[in-house]
């Protein structure tokens, strides 16, 4: 049976990346695995940068298409 890879979500990513911080501060890691977990978070904030983009997107167009019903009703009463 093959596993299903997982796709991270912007919590997991986000979760991770203060792991990640929390050992990097600890100052217990070696330099491998510090510049190992330090790549590993960069790519978690790119990640969760790109998320939060899309959605910033997304919201936009939502109250853009609100604006523009909303637009169009008040139209629709004053004609009539």
């Amino acid at each position: 049976m093959t596993k299903k890879k997982l796709k991270n979500t912007f919590e997991v990513n986000l979760s991770r990346l203060e792991e990640i911080s929390a050992l990097l501060e600890s100052e217990e890691l070696g330099l491998e695995e510090s510049i190992s977990l330090f790549e590993e978070g960069i790519k978690l904030s790119k990640s969760c940068m790109n998320t939060l983009k899309k959605a910033e997107l997304k919201i936009t167009e939502l109250k853009s298409d609100l604006s523009k019903v909303t637009s169009e009703a008040k139209e629709e009463n004053f004609e009539e």
